[in-house]
This record gives C-alpha cells, sequence and structure tokens, in this order.
C-alpha cells in the first residue's frame, strides 16, 4: 500500500512538474511567435532597393507628388495605417486591389506588387500595415486571424475612395493567411477574387513545422502550450486560425501561388489549401523559388498569372 502511494505522489509530482514546464515554455514560445521584432520602414526600403532596383525611387516620386496618399482609421479600438493610389489610368482602371504584406512586414515590403497592380494591371491599390506593424498600433502579430477583421474593415473603406465593383484581395505569406481567413466571412458583392501567394494552412501547423526545424522539438506539450496562452490573452489558439476551415466557406475565385522549394511555409500547404476552397480556383507553383519569392523570381509570369485570372473573372461575370 506504501509503495502504491508513493508511486502516486511522485507520479503527480512528476506531472505537476511537466505541467509547469510546459506553461513556462508555452509563454516563452508564444511570446517568441507573436512578438517578433517587427522590419522598420527603412529596412524595407532597403530591401526594396536590393531587390527590385528603381522601385522606392518609383514610389517615392508618385508619394511626394501626391499620388500615393497616407490615411489613418481606427478598426477594433486601434490606429491603423495605409497608402493608397488610383490606377495608371484612373478613368479606365480595372478594379481596386487590396495588398497585404507578411509576418514583420509593412506597407512597403511588396509594393513591388502594388506597382505591379497600378503600372502593368491598371488597377487602383490600397496597401495597408497590419495590427503590430509598420505605423499601425498593436502589441502582437495576429498571425492572419484578427487580422482578417481589420482588413474586412478597410474593404468599404478603399471601397468609398475609389467606387468600382470590382476588388480582388491579395496576401503574401501572412498576408496570404489573412486573405484566405477573409474569404470564408461574408464579403460586399464588390469583392470578386482573392489571390493567396504562399500563405500557411494553418497557425498550428505552421508553428509545427517551425517547431520542428527551428528548435527539433514536438509539437506537444509545447505547442499545446502556447496555443492555449494565446487563447487566455489574446482571444484565439493555433487551431482556431486555419485557413482551410474558412476556405471551405468560400465560393469566391481564388488564385493560389506558392514556391516550388518554400521550406518556411513547405509548398504542401498550398495543397490542402487549394483542395478546401469551393470556388473557381487556379495554382501556380513558382519553379525553384523560396518563401516570398515567386514575384522576384518570376516577375513577368507572376504578373502574367495574376493578370489572366483576373481576366477570366471579370469575363465571367
Amino acid at each position: 500500500m506504501k509503495t502504491i502511494r508513493l508511486t502516486i505522489r511522485i507520479a503527480a509530482l512528476l506531472l505537476a512538474t511537466l505541467s509547469l514546464n510546459s506553461c513556462f515554455v508555452g509563454k516563452y514560445m508564444c511570446n517568441y511567435a507573436l512578438k517578433p521584432e517587427p522590419k522598420s520602414i527603412e529596412r524595407a526600403r532597403e530591401l526594396n532597393a536590393e531587390r527590385y532596383p528603381g522601385l522606392q525611387e518609383w514610389y517615392d516620386e508618385l508619394h511626394e507628388a501626391g499620388v500615393f496618399k497616407d490615411t489613418s482609421f481606427v478598426s477594433r479600438g486601434n490606429k491603423m495605417h495605409a497608402v493608397y493610389a488610383p490606377a495608371a489610368d484612373p478613368q479606365n482602371a480595372r478594379g481596386t486591389a487590396i495588398v497585404i504584406h507578411g509576418w514583420t512586414d509593412n506597407h512597403l515590403s511588396f509594393m513591388c506588387l502594388a506597382r505591379m497592380y497600378r503600372d502593368s494591371l491598371n488597377y487602383n491599390v490600397f496597401v495597408p500595415d497590419l495590427f503590430y506593424h509598420g505605423l499601425s498600433e498593436g502589441d502582437h502579430t495576429q498571425m492572419g486571424w484578427f487580422d482578417r477583421l481589420d482588413v474586412e474593415n478597410m474593404i468599404p473603406m478603399a471601397h468609398d475612395i475609389f467606387g468600382g465593383d470590382f476588388m480582388v484581395i491579395h496576401g503574401v505569406s501572412m498576408g496570404a493567411a489573412t486573405t484566405m481567413m477573409v474569404s470564408g466571412d461574408s464579403t460586399p458583392d464588390y469583392v470578386k477574387a482573392f489571390v493567396e501567394d504562399c500563405g500557411y494552412s494553418s497557425v498550428w501547423n505552421q508553428f509545427a513545422n517551425n517547431l520542428k526545424t527551428d528548435f527539433h522539438l514536438p509539437t506537444f506539450p509545447v505547442l499545446n502550450s502556447a496555443s492555449y496562452v494565446c487563447g487566455k490573452k489574446y482571444g484565439w489558439d493555433f487551431k482556431q486560425a486555419s485557413s482551410v476551415d474558412q476556405l471551405k466557406k468560400n465560393t469566391k475565385p481564388m488564385l493560389f501561388i506558392h514556391g516550388e522549394n518554400d521550406d518556411f511555409v513547405p509548398t504542401a500547404h498550398v495543397y490542402s489549401n487549394y483542395e478546401a476552397t469551393q470556388g473557381y480556383k487556379e495554382l501556380w507553383i513558382a519553379p525553384g523559388s523560396a518563401h516570398a519569392r515567386s514575384y522576384l523570381d518570376h516577375p513577368a509570369e507572376y504578373t502574367a498569372h495574376v493578370r489572366a485570372f483576373l481576366n477570366k473573372v471579370q469575363n465571367q461575370q
């Protein structure tokens, strides 16, 4: 009897120790994942200069001329920032594109896509800083889940500025996950299409991959604990934040893009996302591209795929 009691006490002590340790680790992992150091505006400018010669000068000239304008607004009690500009030929604009950046990025990070839409495709553009990023307020990254609510508040704002009956939401990485998560909610009729570039299938799956590749740790109990901490602290958990689950409710057209050699958001994610959506869909795997580099590696092909997809959607209206 004494042996049994001793065994139970030891087991209880080990369980308590494990739970306490996992709680500490969970808090650390939650902060590590959701409170990274965002890129500064200056760093985004430097990266643009390195990767896309002439892009930053293009933006600066249009910004100084008042073509690109800054705007601030309140979404869910937080001050948010965005820039916007009319199409190169405003009288014949094809529609409006909202371009959404990725994890730790800001509105300048994918200005290459804003230029693509404005100059090559003749779309008006609206480019926000997500919560915690760029010039917007916030104390943590929302990984697309609550970001979708902010984007849904931006949609009518962009429409009020530009009008029209055709809008596309285009996101990269975390912005792509945000785009897919928006697609599962109710959106105005003028939101006609979505383009997602290298988005993850769920926050749980993404962090599970990061945990494996960066820390060589299994998901249990670390990810379970971190997800629990996130739920208690921020009101959402990692499994709830699912692109796949949102796509199952989407019936609008979507173009899926992913780099063939993406090992940050493994390319396998795009197939789960592609299968989940219920609307018209297209898929392009960018040959040899790593994470979020499909446009950088293949600008002409990227533009051609987006143009053909949007033209097809517009012709089907």
